[in-house]
């Protein structure tokens, strides 16, 4: 029993080592995915398409998610 909770232990540890880096890639690919989204979003708009509301709903509920994410797993590993 001790030797499974040292593993948990060694293991919880290697993931708040790695965590840091990880958070920061996933904070870059939500910039690139926020700019590609703005890019659609105004492309949209500009050409008058109906569904635009659609479009700013979904890109914004996922940069909500990219950001409140990293976040969570932070405080859950702290």
């Amino acid at each position: 029993a001790q030797g499974g909770a040292t593993a948990i232990s060694n293991a919880a540890n290697d993931i708040k080592d790695y965590w840091d880096p990880i958070k920061l890639i996933l904070k870059a690919v939500g910039g690139l995915v926020g700019f590609i989204g703005g890019l659609r979003v105004y492309n949209k708009w500009t050409n008058g398409d109906q569904d635009v509301n659609k479009e700013i709903l979904g890109y914004g509920g996922a940069m909500i998610f990219l950001l409140v994410v990293p976040e969570f797993v932070t405080a859950f590993f702290a």
